[in-house]
């Protein structure tokens, strides 16, 4: 029987708290995905290390392990304003919390406590491999000309393998829009939130955005009781900006004086479909000159800090 390597599908499932579920119960979400790798017993093998009376290496012993997982899912609301799109779930599992405005709009903000774990089941090719309690990070890349994307990287505990099938249902998954003028604008500098809008700051043409939540998560082996936490979160990005001389000047001051302000934008046109990111507390650092098909421009490292606590990046579909 022949074996093909895109013959993949991934359903994930919330647990309403942190914990392990060992079997694929309950409703499962099917996961449009691009990408995709999977690490699938990333094991800590014990090697046995005996002395013998000649040359020649000792077996390893598999000790615990965890599966690993990566894959991209497309940047796009759900095609209705205040319902939740498709890979809402998966943000969940990257230390987030969701909240519902009906008619309105969906946000997801970072979370300290009160995290919630993802049952993973990746099935390749009548092999299905289970991610017990998953936890993961989450890079937002919107650069122009592309889709726009979220990047994700689970870890989860090895729930074994077995032979099986399934199948998805894709339908909650919208197209999204590429990454252009038209479709996205400005990146505004200096910008504030409130209620689903952007008020304020200057707008500045750009190469897009791009920020990785950072979350720092370990797997933590206890006789009974394994788990994968995440136990930090550094919130890190880039931008690449057209500017002025004024603007430039303006702005290396601004580096040197260690200044913070927000920084957010949309894409989509129409209501339902949009996506809005916004950071209120980024650090502009590390100025490097660019060239970009003959013209220069300044890119600059981005370091989005918390302001009230747990408000590091705001992503919002409206």
């Amino acid at each position: 029987m022949s074996r093909y390597s895109r013959n993949a599908l991934i359903l994930a499932k919330v647990e309403t708290t942190a914990g392990v579920d060992a079997a694929p119960t309950g409703a499962a979400n099917a996961l449009l995905v691009a990408n995709l790798t999977i690490n699938p017993l990333k094991a800590n093998n014990v090697s046995r290390d005996l002395v013998r009376p000649f040359f020649g290496g000792s077996e390893q012993l598999v000790g615990t392990a965890t599966v690993e997982v990566s894959f991209d899912v497309e940047l796009a609301a759900s095609g209705t304003a205040g319902t939740a799109p498709a890979w809402g779930p998966l943000l969940l599992g990257c230390a987030f919390a969701e909240a519902v405005t009906a008619g309105s709009r969906v946000d997801y903000t970072p979370v300290t406590t009160g995290l919630k774990t993802l049952t993973l089941y990746y099935y390749d090719d009548g092999v299905l491999h289970k991610l017990l309690g998953a936890m993961g990070d989450v890079e937002i890349k919107a650069g122009i000309g592309e889709r726009p994307l979220l990047s994700f990287k689970f870890e989860g505990i090895d729930g074994g393998v077995s032979a099986a099938t399934a199948t998805g249902t894709y339908t909650p998954w919208k197209k999204p829009l590429v990454v252009t003028d038209p479709n996205t604008g400005d990146i505004l500098l200096g910008c504030t939130y409130s209620a689903g809008a952007l008020s304020g700051g200057t707008s500045y043409p750009s190469r897009g955005f791009n920020a990785k939540m950072g979350n720092s998560v370990v797997y933590t082996p206890l006789l009974g009781g394994d788990s994968i936490d995440i136990t930090n979160r550094d919130v890190t990005g880039s931008i690449q900006l057209d500017l002025t001389p004024a603007q430039e000047v303006a702005m290396f001051a601004s580096v040197k004086a260690n200044t913070t302000q927000g920084v957010g934008f949309t894409h989509g046109t129409t209501a339902g479909s949009q996506v809005m990111v916004f950071a209120p507390n980024v650090q502009l650092i590390n100025p490097s000159k660019q060239d970009v098909s003959g013209r220069r421009l300044i890119g600059f490292d981005l370091r989005m800090t918390p302001s009230a606590g747990n408000d590091d990046v705001r992503i919002v579909c409206l």
